[in-house]
C-alpha cells in the first residue's frame, strides 16, 4: 500500500512523535513497514518518516543509497564528531525545494528493528544525512528549518505557495 505524503503545512509534521511500545511490534506493525518502505521508493525518496504519512509515531525507513534498507523504531541519534558536512537536502514533504543543510558527519544510531531488537551502528556522510533528517522529523522539524535566514527568505514564496495548496487540499476533503 502507498501512502499519501503530507505536505509543509500539515499540523502533523510539527508535533513531537510519540514513541512506539515493544507490545505494538507484531505482523501487522511489520506491514505497515513494509508499506512505509514501498511509499518511500514509489516517491522517489531515500528516506520517510511516519510522520510524513500522518501517523505520529518514532518511526522512519530509509536506504542509504548502496540498497541497504533500515527500518528504524524509537532512534536516538549521538554525534560522534564536531566535524559536519553540507549536504543539499530536499523533501517528499516540501516538493520541489532543496537546500544545502549542515549536520555532523559522523552519528552514532541506537534503534529498534523491525522485530523489537535493539541495534547500534555508525552512520558515516550520506547515511548520516539521512537518518539525521528522518529523525528531525520525529521531532517536528522539517529540514528548511535548519537553512540560513537568506536561504529561507528565496524560498518564502514557494512555502507560501505549498500551505495554500495544502489547505486548499485539505478544506476539498473536509
Amino acid at each position: 500500500m502507498v501512502y499519501k505524503i503530507k505536505k509543509y503545512g500539515e499540523d502533523v509534521l510539527k508535533q513531537i512523535a510519540k514513541e512506539v511500545e515493544l507490545s505494538e511490534i507484531n505482523d501487522e506493525f511489520r506491514q505497515f513497514l513494509d508499506d512505509m518502505v514501498e511509499t518511500m521508493y514509489e516517491t522517489d525518496g531515500v528516506g520517510l518518516a511516519a510522520p510524513q504519512i500522518g501517523v505520529s509515531k518514532r518511526i522512519f525507513v530509509c536506504d542509504d543509497g548502496n540498497g541497504v534498507l533500515r527500518k528504524v523504531i524509537n532512534p536516538i541519534i549521538v554525534p560522534l564528531t564536531e566535524e559536519t558536512q553540507e549536504f543539499e537536502e530536499g523533501c517528499l514533504s516540501v516538493p520541489g525545494i532543496y537546500k544545502k543543510v549542515e549536520r555532523p558527519k559522523r552519528v552514532l544510531l541506537k534503534y529498534l528493528n523491525e522485530y523489537g531488537k535493539e541495534v547500534e551502528e555508525i552512520a558515516e556522510n550520506f547515511l548520516a544525512v539521512v537518518v539525521q533528517h528522518e529523525n528531525d522529523h520525529l521531532d517536528g522539524i522539517l529540514f528548511i528549518e535548519k537553512i540560513s535566514p537568506m536561504a529561507k527568505r528565496l524560498i518564502a514564496k514557494k512555502l507560501a505557495n505549498i500551505k495554500k495548496e495544502t489547505k486548499r487540499i485539505k478544506e476539498e476533503n473536509e
